[in-house]
């Protein structure tokens, strides 16, 4: 399986990693360990390249399976053995921490209000969408929600990545926000975020250190899904 550095630290920038296998007729390669996030949660996965020597291969899509985190880049594949150095592209990167920081900031501030689990998400760098089920919502409600998670975010709220074991995590409900348990059945250690105060749940996603990382963010709309469903977009400003 490929270390996923990401992971443990969000924070990581570039790696050095060597090519376990390359899959030629797809265009990808599976290395030891990367810093590159696959996607899941809403979040889509990271770009960057992955440089050997003066060459720069760009990475366009990252994906996992059970052998590991696959890299599809552009140009020739290296064989098997090859050290190189992976560089996410951070920019890209830090706005989807703090898009994906918000969001779940966004489900703690729901979750005390209305007690309300989210039924969807998905973001891409500075906006992102959640929905909830909310079988009481006044339209009245969006403004007082967008001024509580300001001022969540501004508290300066830790964000905290731990591990616990499945046995331990299914022993606690409280982990899983969404209306549905997505946890596959074949995940023996489950990582949990925790916005200390507010919002714990397990993620597999990256996020920042601090909710003042964040910012602010603007809802920007809300929309009926159907009876007692409700949508919410939002941008982190």
């Amino acid at each position: 399986m490929t270390k996923r550095i990401y992971s443990a630290d969000a924070y990581a920038k570039t790696m050095d990693a060597v090519v376990v296998e390359a899959d030629r007729d797809d265009g990808r390669l599976l290395l030891d360990q990367t810093v590159f996030y696959p996607g899941g949660g809403g979040q889509p996965h990271d770009i960057g390249d992955l440089v050997i020597g003066d060459d720069r291969l760009g990475v366009t899509r990252v994906a996992q399976d059970t052998k590991g985190v696959w890299h599809w880049v552009e140009g020739g594949l290296p064989g098997a053995g090859t050290a190189l150095v992976g560089e996410v592209d951070w920019d890209r990167r830090y706005e989807l921490m703090r898009t994906h920081t918000a969001m779940h900031a966004m489900c703690g501030v729901m979750w005390h209000r209305f007690h309300s689990p989210v039924t969807g998400g998905n973001m891409k760098p500075g906006e992102g969408r959640l929905d909830f089920e909310v079988p009481d919502w006044d339209p009245d409600d969006r403004q007082p929600i967008e001024d509580e998670l300001n001022r969540q975010l501004a508290l300066g709220r830790d964000v905290e990545v731990s591990f616990l074991p499945r046995a331990k995590a299914d022993a606690d409900p409280s982990l899983i926000r969404t209306k549905v348990n997505l946890l596959p059945p074949s995940l023996t250690e489950v990582r949990v975020i925790d916005i200390v105060g507010l919002d714990r749940q397990a993620d597999g996603g990256t996020h920042v250190g601090s909710t003042t990382e964040v910012g602010r963010i603007r809802i920007t709309k809300t929309e009926s899904k159907g009876r007692g469903f409700r949508r919410i977009r939002f941008d982190v400003v």
